[in-house]
């Protein structure tokens, strides 16, 4: 009874409409409620009526959360108000409409730019997998960047599709609060922000894959861009989030990929990784750590034109990686 209270009460907090004094009213009153029926529950002196209205409540409630459904036409904030578009996929030839090219001075300040980009995927050499710690050492935002011969990066990010004004909230990601979209975007645009502007720690490592692999993880993303852009989905926090799609993706390219309590604390993910034996081999994990750090390189690097090579000096296994 307690254990659905409180999934009520998260669902009056997040999902109520009216301002934020109401919902916390709301969830006041119904958890006063729900913890005096469950007391006197426990203790078999509960009236009739409490339990009928606590059933009632949880049944309605049930419905409530079926109901719900994403949408893809609200106000949504700057840096996702455009979907990533898969315009044509031939051969090895991708277009790819709204890749994200951000310029930020500040978190409020930035030059918003959604670009159509062109790649060949016989040129893809590289992966990478960044981590950016924002929430202390067990949770971070978990990417993965490209690299094609010509030098360029394309990274992919599952994110909450923001509304403007709104901020993320783990604990609304388990309520339906959020929709998700995956962000292409250069690595000056959303590695920047996050290490420059947010102040986040970020690491990168190297990923040991075949040619196939690589083309398999990359199409595997443009295949769940189709899927976004054509039905929005809900983000949650526990089971759709920007490490879980890693690892669904991944599956697609190597199916029996084991399951580990690392992909729901995503800041253990690069351990994860590394059991694995997909990270730069023959180097142990605490020197991969060590050199993975590129906080420090990428504040030096700043606006210069050279940012991803800048930011890959002495990241095993990168071609820079023998650079100081």
């Amino acid at each position: 009874m307690l254990v659905a209270a409180l999934w009520i009460a998260g669902m009056l907090a997040f999902q109520l409409p009216g301002p934020g004094w109401l919902r916390w009213v709301a969830v006041a009153v119904w958890l006063g409620f729900a913890v005096s029926t469950a007391v006197a529950v426990g203790r078999a002196r509960a009236g009739r009526w409490p339990g009928v209205l606590y059933v009632v409540a949880l049944v309605a409630t049930g419905v409530w959360w079926l109901l719900l459904s994403p949408r893809q036409d609200r106000v949504w904030a700057d840096d996702v108000a455009q979907r990533l578009k898969v315009v044509e996929v031939s051969g090895s030839h991708v277009v790819l409409d709204n890749v994200r090219n951000f310029n930020w001075r500040t978190d409020e300040d930035y030059d918003a730019r959604w670009e159509r980009r062109e790649y060949d995927l016989d040129q893809l050499r590289s992966a990478d997998l960044i981590l950016s710690y924002w929430m202390g050492p067990m949770i971070a935002h978990t990417l993965i960047s490209f690299g094609f011969e010509d030098g360029r990066q394309l990274v992919f990010s599952l994110e909450i599709r923001k509304e403007r004004g709104e901020s993320f909230s783990a604990l609304g990601g388990f309520f339906r609060k959020f929709e998700m979209t995956l962000v292409a975007s250069e690595e000056t645009d959303i590695v920047r922000v996050r290490s420059n502007v947010r102040g986040e720690d970020v690491y990168l490592y190297r990923l040991d894959m075949t040619d196939e692999q690589l083309k398999g993880l990359f199409l595997s993303y443009l295949g769940e861009a189709r899927k976004l852009d054509a039905e929005p989905a809900f983000y949650n926090t526990l089971t759709s989030n920007c490490t879980t799609i890693v690892y669904a993706l991944a599956k697609q390219v190597a199916p029996g990929l084991p399951l580990d309590y690392r992909l729901l604390v995503s800041g253990y993910f690069a351990e994860y990784a590394y059991k694995l034996g997909v990270l730069t081999p023959g180097v142990d994990f605490a020197t991969l750590k060590k050199h993975a750090r590129i906080t420090e390189r990428a504040h030096a690097a700043g606006d210069d034109p050279a940012f991803s090579r800048l930011i890959r000096r002495g990241v095993p296994g990168t071609e820079q990686g023998s650079q100081p």
